[in-house]
């Protein structure tokens, strides 16, 4: 659920003492005071890391580089808005049918940035967890992401969620089949249910879903969760999706009215005395 509040936070040093002190942003800025409407979750499909290197004449490998190391700076970014989950699709279960090549080049790429990034995503209280199957990924890789989940676990100014490994039909069927395997009764199987058994059973439903490089769909990203969120679309590649762009999505869903299916407030006016 979406809260108004006054200023972004940032992800930067730990405060010292036990009262936060006001931050500068680094690298956006400020939202109106009197108006921030911020998501408290953020979901993100990186998309377009090879169109991006397809444009400059590089090998696809090169995009997937450039949208790793963006990773860092829309965190940063993230926290200085003051949203508390950001969850990033980073490889789904149909990327195992590109290249292998390619497929190698993009494990080993996260790998390299789980090692590299944990202990500053530490140093700043930010939470890592992943979604998704750790079945059938290199062994290095899954102790890679097992040790930063268990270093980062009790951090909360941040919860960073890397989705790798993840579809959400397979994870659909990954709850019904939990469910099913527990004998619970039929009559009891009901929206509750469902979502205690999915990835996410312990987190917020995304709020806002971005998607960028101009695509206009879901590609089975998060199907459950998503039901209810606002999505925005740009033409932005992942690599030049920047803390400004990452604001602009976050003011446009500042303006929006979520009903849920209700009607929307009406407010009536009030009568004057004597008329």
């Amino acid at each position: 659920m979406a809260r108004s509040v006054p200023v972004p936070n940032a992800i930067g040093d730990p405060p010292s003492g036990n009262s936060a002190q006001p931050r500068s942003s680094a690298g956006v800025a400020s939202l109106d005071p009197d108006a921030a409407v911020v998501p408290r979750h953020v979901a993100i499909i990186m998309d377009g890391n090879g169109r991006w290197a397809n444009r400059r004449g590089l090998p696809r490998i090169a995009g997937h580089e450039q949208g790793t190391d963006n990773i860092r700076r829309i965190t940063t970014a993230a926290g200085e808005l003051g949203i508390e989950h950001l969850t990033l699709w980073a490889f789904s279960t149909e990327n195992w049918s590109r290249p292998a090549e390619e497929v190698r080049g993009i494990l080993r790429l996260l790998g390299e940035a789980i090692e590299r990034e944990t202990d500053e995503l530490h140093r700043r209280g930010a939470q890592l967890r992943h979604i998704g199957s750790l079945d059938g990924l290199p062994p290095d890789l899954q102790q890679a992401v097992r040790g930063a989940i268990e270093l980062t676990r009790h951090n909360d100014r941040l919860i960073l969620t890397l989705a790798f490994n993840y579809g959400g039909r397979q994870e659909l069927v990954r709850a019904v089949r939990e469910l099913v395997a527990s004998g619970i009764a039929p009559e009891a199987v009901d929206e509750e249910a469902i979502a205690a058994h999915l990835y996410t059973c312990d987190m917020p439903d995304p709020d806002l879903v971005i998607r960028t490089s101009g695509e206009h769909r879901m590609s089975n990203f998060l199907l459950w969760q998503a039901a209810y969120a606002e999505l925005f679309f740009t033409n932005v590649l992942w690599p030049d999706f920047g803390p400004d762009d990452l604001q602009a999505a976050v003011i446009d869903y500042a303006r929006r009215e979520r009903r849920f299916g209700r009607i929307p407030a009406v407010t009536v006016p009030p009568t004057t005395p004597g008329l």
